[in-house]
C-alpha cells in the first residue's frame, strides 16, 4: 500500500452520526421561538409617533364637546338651584297654611263645644267635626250658611283648605322638577368628565414639547404670560369700560368648567362676572346671554360686546377691538386674548 493511498473503513464498519437528543431539539426550538417573540415584542414597542395635527384636532374636538356639555351643566345647575329654593319656599308655605288650618279648626271646635253645652249644636258644625274635613268642605259649598253665625269661619276654612291643597301640589311639582334637574346635572357632569378624560389620554401620548404645542394659547401660539401683562386702555365708557377692565385683569387665570371666579372661569362665567363688575346682570349660560341685549352686526362691533361662537352658541367672549376678544377657552388653557376668527363666529350682543 502506498503512502498516498487513503485508508477507508469497510462499508459495514462505518458509524452513523448520532441523532440529536430530545433535549437538544427542545433547546433549539425554544431559542428560535424566543428570537421570534423578541422580534415581535420589539415591533410592538416601536409604535409610530402620534401625528401632532391629528391629535390636536381630536383634542380640540373633544374639548369643544366638553365645553358644550359644560354650558348644559351650567343650565341644569341653575335650574336645580332655582327649584331647590322654590321647593323650600313652597314647603314653608305648606307648613304655614297647615298651621292656619289647624287654628281655624280649633276655633270651630270651640264654637261647637259652646253650642253643645247650651244644647244648640249647629248641624253644619256637627257635620264638620264628625266627617273627613276634605270631604266636608266639598259638600259644605252647597250649604246655605247665610243665616249661620259660623258662615264666615266655614268659608274661611274652605278657602284655606283650597290654598293648602294648591301649595301641596306646587311643592310636589317643584320637588319632582328638582329631582329631574339633579339627575340631568349628574349625567351632564359625567359627560364633561368623560370628554376631558379622553382628551387627557390623547395628550398623554405626546411629548411635553408637543403637548405644549397642542395647548398653545391661541391660533398664533401666543402665551398667556404676555397676555397677562396687558391692561385695558380703550375707547369704551361706562359699564362696557368696567367690564373690559375686569376682563383684562383676569388674563392668565385658568379655565375651569362650571366656574364663575374669582380665580378660575369658564366662558360664560367670565363674561357674566365681567359685566357684573359693570353693574349689569347677565344670565348664567352663553345661550341665554345671547338674548341679554341688542344684536350687533360684525361691522359695528364695539369693545365690550359679547361675541358668540358655534351653531349652538356654546362659547362666548368679550370683544376688545381690532378683531380680537378676551375669553376663557377650555380646560388646559388660561383666559387669553385671541382673534375672533379663531372659532366659528355666529354673532354679537351688546348688553
Amino acid at each position: 500500500m502506498h503512502d498516498s493511498e487513503e485508508v477507508t473503513a469497510p462499508m459495514g464498519n462505518r458509524r452513523k452520526p448520532a441523532p440529536p437528543s430530545r433535549a437538544r431539539i427542545a433547546i433549539v426550538t425554544t431559542a428560535a421561538a424566543g428570537s421570534a417573540l423578541f422580534a415581535s415584542a420589539g415591533g410592538a414597542h416601536a409604535e409610530p409617533k402620534p401625528d401632532l395635527a391629528t391629535v390636536k384636532a381630536q383634542v380640540d374636538g373633544l374639548n369643544e364637546e366638553a365645553e358644550a356639555s359644560t354650558e348644559k351643566y351650567n343650565k341644569f345647575k341653575e335650574s336645580s338651584e332655582r327649584l331647590r329654593k322654590e321647593a323650600a319656599q313652597l314647603q314653608d308655605q305648606v307648613v304655614a297654611a297647615q298651621e292656619k288650618m289647624s287654628g281655624l279648626k280649633e276655633r270651630l271646635s270651640a264654637v261647637a263645644a259652646d253650642q253643645y253645652r247650651t244644647g244648640n249644636v249647629d248641624p253644619t258644625i256637627a257635620l264638620m267635626l264628625s266627617a273627613d274635613p276634605d270631604s266636608y268642605l266639598s259638600r259644605a259649598s252647597a250649604q246655605d250658611f247665610a243665616a249661620s253665625s259660623q258662615s264666615d269661619l266655614l268659608r274661611l276654612m274652605q278657602s284655606q283648605q283650597r290654598r293648602l291643597d294648591q301649595k301641596r301640589s306646587e311643592a310636589t311639582a317643584a320637588l319632582a322638577g328638582l329631582d329631574a334637574a339633579e339627575k340631568a346635572l349628574a349625567a351632564e357632569k359625567k359627560q364633561v368628565q368623560a370628554k376631558l378624560g379622553e382628551a387627557s389620554a390623547l395628550l398623554a401620548k405626546l411629548s411635553a414639547a408637543d403637548q405644549a404645542k397642542v395647548n398653545a394659547q391661541d391660533g398664533t401660539g401666543r402665551s398667556s404670560r404676555s397676555s397677562a401683562r396687558e391692561t385695558y386702555n380703550g375707547p369704551a365708557t361706562g359699564a362696557a369700560a368696567a367690564a373690559l377692565k375686569f376682563a383684562y385683569a383676569q388674563l392668565g387665570k385658568p379655565y375651569e368648567w362650571g366656574a364663575t371666579g374669582p380665580s378660575t372661569f369658564d366662558c360664560s362665567g367670565l363674561t357674566g362676572a365681567a359685566w357684573r363688575a359693570g353693574g349689569v346682570s347677565l344670565p348664567r349660560v352663553s345661550q341665554d346671554q345671547w338674548n341679554a341685549g341688542q344684536r350687533v352686526s360684525k361691522a359695528n362691533l364695539q369693545p365690550g360686546d359679547l361675541v358668540f361662537f358655534y351653531s349652538d352658541l356654546h362659547h362666548v367672549g368679550i370683544y376688545i377691538g381690532g378683531g380680537k376678544m378676551i375669553h376663557a377657552p377650555r380646560t388646559g388653557k388660561n383666559v387669553e386674548i385671541t382673534p375672533i376668527e379663531y372659532m366659528p363666529y355666529v354673532g354679537a350682543v351688546r348688553p
